[in-house]
């Protein structure tokens, strides 16, 4: 009997495997059929060749992107390889002597500013894992929020939100998530304060990764794409618009959970498992060796971020110090580099040159022309885009949401185009409806405590009051900016 069992299970499996490819080549086929109607249906006589490829392109990507026919990374180099393929043969035809220079923009892509700058995020999250010292500073920071469960799930927030800002949240959430499962393990199964520090710690994870630059994909998303257009977006200038609005919505977020899940008890005692250093371990003078360099490099690496305007090295320079300290100390090894996001950067690079293309084939200009006949409402486009970037980013990944939709807003905002890059850019991280929206939303899901309705209020709540939050707080910002310019 089990091993009829067994060779029925291998038989359902094989099975499924086959129906899922099945099913990822039927969409794969579908989305080249509704990119190719679309693009036919949105076809002038004044467009030209390479309009009409990057618009079937963006059609492509964005079907390939909701369906999952093909895994996000791989979409963002097909983008790439089909328009450096596509405008290569565009360009023979046009201006044969200077293809070369034409298609340079295209590869530069991938050695931007924004990829090194998330590149050294990413050493430095690597560093402050492997040596534990992420874990310690969550330690004493929680220390010093008492033991009344309201300030315990602050504390918990609070140190997640500021992590996530140069960690990456999915990493941030499962060191906290790994850290109090021991303290959620002595609560009852259907515990309330079980639910909010699990849904507090996923949630505070997303919303605050928008205070700097390395903390989200679509933060770099949106201020490549704003330099592309000459605005000059730096590690502190993305703090002041990001950093306020993060630590806002989270106060708020946890405001709501802890109305709706805290128990009455007044006092709780949360135990955490000891990663702290001790005299006898035999390692201990190296392992303090190793967290003292890590905290330099973040402190130095921290410091001339922030201070770009001053020293004038830019930020993606900045970056190099990280990766080039941690590995020749030997923190960071050749495993550990493997190990890093690396299909994160594809993504991006891929979305970095599709908005490249849409602008350097006038695409761009040509419906800011027709849409200039048109008498639109820059509020609700902007906060139209806000929703429709939660919407998106519920049902597929973020930084996807925001490679399609910043590059199309910057086609719609021809009066302003700041405001909706960085709305939509700060609004990928307020999707927190499903257990599939985040990566740490999946990993609160993964420990059994959660069911998939237990994040439909702290969804509702993030998708609904982030939006608005970032919006009118986008615009007073951009207000202030100017009467202090005048």
């Amino acid at each position: 009997m089990a091993d009829s069992r067994t060779a029925s299970m291998k038989i359902l499996s094989e099975i499924q495997r086959v129906v899922d490819i099945q099913s990822k080549i039927i969409y794969f086929l579908l989305s080249i059929i509704a990119a190719g109607i679309l693009t036919y249906m949105l076809y002038e006589p004044a467009m030209n060749e390479a309009q009409l490829t990057v618009l079937f392109v963006l059609f492509l990507a964005i079907g390939l992107w909701v369906s999952e026919a093909i895994p996000p990374f791989a979409v963002g180099l097909m983008v790439f390889g089909g328009l450096i393929y596509s405008m290569s043969n565009y360009y023979y035809k046009v201006d044969p002597d200077n293809v070369r220079e034409h298609l340079i923009e295209y590869v530069n892509a991938w050695s931007s500013s924004v990829i090194w700058l998330m590149l050294g995020g990413f050493f430095i999250a690597e560093a402050m894992s492997k040596t534990k010292l992420d874990r310690t500073v969550f330690q004493i920071s929680i220390s010093k929020f008492g033991s009344k469960p309201k300030y315990i799930l602050l504390g918990l927030m609070l140190t997640t939100a500021l992590f996530s800002m140069i960690m990456s949240n999915t990493a941030t959430t499962a060191m906290m998530i790994a850290s109090v499962m021991p303290f959620i393990g002595t609560l009852d199964t259907k515990s309330p304060f079980a639910k909010a520090i699990l849904i507090g710690i996923s949630g505070a994870a997303s919303i605050g990764g928008m205070g700097t630059l390395i903390g989200s994909p679509p933060n770099a998303i949106a201020v490549e794409a704003l330099n592309n257009y000459g605005y000059d977006i730096g590690f502190l200038e993305w703090m002041i618009v990001g950093f306020p609005i993060a630590i806002i919505l989270t106060l708020l977020f946890w405001f709501a959970l802890s109305r709706k899940y805290i128990p009455k008890k007044k006092a709780m005692i949360i135990e955490l498992e000891d990663v702290n250093l001790k005299p006898s371990d035999p390692n201990y003078r190296f392992e303090r060796i190793k967290r003292r360099v890590v905290l330099t490099v973040l402190g130095v690496t921290l410091l001339l971020w922030l201070t770009e305007k001053i020293h004038g090295v830019p930020a993606s320079m900045v970056s190099f110090l990280p990766i080039i300290l941690l590995t020749m100390s030997g923190i960071i090894t050749g495993d550990d580099v493997r190990k890093l996001p690396w299909d994160t950067l594809m993504l991006v690079a891929g979305g970095l040159t599709l908005g490249l293309a849409i602008k350097d084939t006038g695409l761009a200009s040509y419906y800011v022309d027709k849409l200039a006949n048109f008498d639109l409402n820059f509020y609700l486009i902007v906060i139209g885009f806000a929703f429709l970037t939660v919407i998106m980013s519920n049902i597929m990944s973020n930084t996807a949401t925001a490679t399609i939709l910043i590059p199309i807003s910057l086609i719609l905002a021809f009066d302003n185009p700041v405001i909706l890059p960085l709305v939509i850019g700060l609004s990928a991280s307020t999707a927190l409806f499903l257990p599939i929206s985040t990566p740490p939303n999946a990993i609160a899901f993964s420990t059994g405590k959660l069911e998939q309705r237990d994040f439909r209020f702290g969804g509702l709540f993030a998708g609904l009051f982030g939006p608005i939050i970032i919006t009118l707080s986008v615009f007073g910002l951009a207000w202030l900016y100017k009467m202090m310019e005048m």
